[in-house]
């Protein structure tokens, strides 16, 4: 997918905004979804949640036949509820959260010498079992490439030299990462917002 514009990133970021305020505040789907040849693409997308420099919920789901558009809405919704690591977002937090959304490119192949921390994210895979990792989480700790297959490896449930076995898959995709205080559109209290009611 190509670079998104700005306005296309903020209709994401809104879209986002309005599935999590629905979510938690009704148990709600939103289904209603602005129209955008883009942003109704097939692709794949994670949703963030911060609070303060917290994680607050992350769910993701890969590249598919899905709308961009509408993964967005799913994962904000499930970033909120459904993070096993977490218990639920409740609307006294809404305020204090920031969303962040990573528009993934499409996997491919690659190599353990090819893969650049920050700029790939990877999915390791064997059987039933995968792990996923984003670019920044590479960037954040400061990884190497070695480390970054390990870490992936361990949230797959696999052995963390697993990428080195041949029944071993190893793919790499990069993300287009962007917040709501990168395009300076902080959220703003909505009184009954009224929409209706949809890894």
């Amino acid at each position: 997918m190509s670079p998104l514009a700005n306005r296309e990133k903020q209709a994401l970021l809104d879209v986002a905004r309005r599935a999590l305020r629905l979510a938690v505040e009704r148990g709600e789907s939103l289904e209603e979804l602005p129209p955008g040849e883009i942003l109704h693409r097939a692709g794949g997308a994670f949703v963030t949640l911060h609070r303060g420099k917290r994680l607050r919920g992350c769910v993701g789901q890969l590249p598919s036949n899905v709308a961009l558009i509408e993964v967005v809405a799913h994962c904000a919704r499930a970033a909120a509820l459904e993070d096993s690591r977490f218990e639920p977002v409740t609307a006294a937090e809404l305020l204090d959260l920031e969303i962040e959304i990573s528009v993934l490119s499409p996997l491919f192949a690659i190599a353990p010498d090819e893969i650049e921390p920050g700029k790939h994210g990877l999915l390791v895979s064997r059987g039933w079992q995968r792990g996923v990792l984003l670019p920044q989480v590479a960037a954040e700790f400061h990884w190497g490439a070695e480390r970054f297959l390990e870490e992936t490896c361990a949230k797959a449930g696999l052995a963390r030299d697993a990428w080195k076995h041949t029944d071993t898959r190893v793919e790499a995709f990069t993300a287009e990462v962007f917040s709501e205080s990168d395009l300076k559109a902080p959220a703003q209290p909505q009184a009954n917002p009224g929409y209706s009611s949809s890894v």
